[in-house]
């Protein structure tokens, strides 16, 4: 492949990350998501950046390869922002070509500068997304996700 670009979406590419995380969701949980809400939900956060930011990798042709979106949390424990990694997803042709190293180097190096923690959480029995992100330098971070819905 040739040069992986790294940059910041915009509203323009709403179809290409609903599209996205549709599939993310399809392939990783077998959960089929309503597209008119992940579609809102996507331009929500254009509409408010203080609720996220995607970031696009594409080719120097400009074809779309990959995305994954960034949100924070603050601890008070640590005096910092902890960023979290989501809706993380390579377009299938494009796997094993280094796109999603290309989007984390970017999103570590930008968090360097922030003095932050970059966390992310996976399903448990996803193997090979676990062993992508081991082989970036993740590891378990001691915690469990316990999740309540509250109907609105």
């Amino acid at each position: 492949m040739s040069r992986i670009i790294i940059r910041p979406a915009r509203p323009a590419d709403t179809p290409t990350i609903v599209r996205s995380n549709i599939a993310l969701a399809d392939e990783s949980e077998a959960l089929r998501l309503d597209p008119k809400t992940v579609e809102a939900g996507v331009r929500r956060i254009f509409s408010n950046p203080a609720l996220g930011r995607y970031f696009l990798a594409v080719s120097a042709s400009g074809e779309r390869l990959g995305q994954l979106m960034v949100t924070t949390e603050w601890s008070d424990w640590r005096n910092c922002m902890i960023w979290w990694l989501q809706s993380v997803y390579t377009i299938p042709e494009h796997r094993g070509q280094g796109v999603f190293r290309a989007l984390c180097d970017h999103v570590l190096g930008e968090a360097r500068g922030a003095e932050c923690r970059v966390r992310l959480y996976v399903e448990r029995g996803n193997a090979k997304a676990i062993a992508a992100y081991r082989a970036l330098g993740f590891r378990r971070g001691g915690y469990d996700v316990m999740e309540h819905e509250v109907a609105g």
